[in-house]
């Protein structure tokens, strides 16, 4: 068995695509619009992992999604949490939980879908402003 890839249900492109590629860095690998189903497909990989897609569904006619808690959560390791951290607070994304540990962070997608960013290896030292930030909405 081979892991080929996790899929999520988008409301907007734009806003995805710039969520999960310009500020959360991965790739789009490919894409295919289906005119008979009325929905595109989008994959997206991260550098250290192209085998492990993330598919997201864009359905043509509106929809509206809810409960994006009971997907889970999607997760990534991260090189620097506190770095990683800072560079999507300074996009605009809510750091919902904080990596007060030096280990580990939540974010949402624009979809509401958590977004787990581990530290690799060892977790850092505690520094602010993540030390003292409180965690926010659900993640």
């Amino acid at each position: 068995m081979k892991y080929l890839h996790t899929m999520i249900r988008i409301s907007d492109i734009d806003a995805s695509l710039d969520f999960f590629c310009n500020k959360l860095g991965l790739t789009e690998t490919r894409r295919k619009d289906n005119e008979a189903g009325r929905y595109t497909l989008i994959f997206l990989a991260a550098d250290e992992s192209p085998e492990a897609e993330i598919e997201l569904t864009y359905n043509w006619d509106p929809e509206e999604y809810t409960g994006g808690r009971n997907f889970g959560h999607l997760a990534f390791a991260v090189d620097n949490v506190h770095d990683t951290c800072r560079k999507l607070m300074d996009a605009g994304v809510t750091i919902n939980r904080p990596p007060r540990d030096g280990h580990m962070a939540f974010v949402l997608s624009p979809d509401g879908i958590s977004i787990e960013l581990l530290q690799k290896g060892n977790a850092l030292e505690p520094e602010e402003p993540w030390a003292s930030m409180e965690s926010t909405g659900t993640w």
